[in-house]
């Protein structure tokens, strides 16, 4: 089996804008940030220029259509409590929302759209055909595997989907 950390050059950039709103026990984006899998920025102008960043409320859906800009400036998620109202906007940057998938993490398990850090990252990373590297990221939790055994049928479609508007369409099958 071939280790994906000897190919960091082919690796997308994963940055955490961190709020410190959640709960550092159960925050997925510190755990990425400790294991080396994430950088942590503490201010939105200080994600990487160009990054993908990963919004609830995002300009347009993630699709295959990102994946240049993510592969060359990274991808950034905001680490933010959804209990605490609503997301910050983040001005300047391209900004993605998710296509419908349900959530794994303990506290949000099978709800729509109420992903964690790590499995926004995750969902992206196999839109945009990184899949390994998805699966590497999310083998840090013990509930990881069962968000990609939740939304395999989905996320298959969603990264065969070449524009938007078909990320769209898929979408429309599993809501």
């Amino acid at each position: 089996m071939v280790h994906l950390s000897k190919y960091a050059g082919n690796r997308i950039r994963l940055a955490a804008l961190t709020l410190e709103e959640c709960d550092p026990k159960r925050c997925t984006a510190q755990k990425l940030i400790r294991f080396g899998l994430a950088t942590a920025v503490s201010r939105p102008e200080r994600l990487p220029r160009g990054a993908v960043v990963l919004h609830p409320e995002g300009d347009h859906v993630l699709s295959r259509e990102d994946r240049p800009a993510a592969e060359a400036h990274g991808l950034a998620v905001v680490d933010s409590s959804w209990r605490r109202g609503p997301v910050p906007k983040i001005s300047r940057r391209p900004t993605r929302a998710l296509p419908y998938l349900l959530a794994a993490n303990p506290v949000n398990y099978g709800k729509p759209f109420l992903l964690s850090s790590v499995e926004a990252f995750a969902a992206a990373l196999s839109i945009l055909g990184h899949p390994g590297e998805s699966e590497e990221i999310l083998a840090k939790f013990a509930w990881g595997a069962q968000f990609l055994v939740l939304n395999r049928e989905p996320l298959r479609e969603y990264a065969a989907a070449a524009t938007r508007p078909e990320v769209l369409a898929v979408q429309d099958e599993f809501i």
